[in-house]
């Protein structure tokens, strides 16, 4: 590997966080909510997920937890 040189992966990963940034500027305040509960739950489940051996499994059910929670908390907010 030559000094100075990023590996592709890094390149991708960097593109893809700035695809994400740019298609998060038109959203309303429920979907708002949405991703970063989804993106929250993620996170945590990927955490947790690697020390029980699987961390995508974990990722993917955090994900759908932290939606769904982040849809319930926007839901409680509007009605208040």
């Amino acid at each position: 590997m030559q000094i100075g040189m990023p590996k592709i992966s890094h390149i991708t990963a960097l593109a893809l966080a700035g695809l994400v940034v740019a298609g998060c500027s038109g959203m309303n305040t429920q979907q708002q909510r949405a991703l970063s509960g989804g993106a929250i739950g993620a996170a945590g489940g990927a955490a947790i997920g690697a020390l029980t051996g699987s961390t995508l499994t974990g990722a993917l059910v955090g994900s759908v937890i932290g939606t769904g929670g982040g849809l319930l908390y926007h839901e409680t907010q509007r009605n208040k």
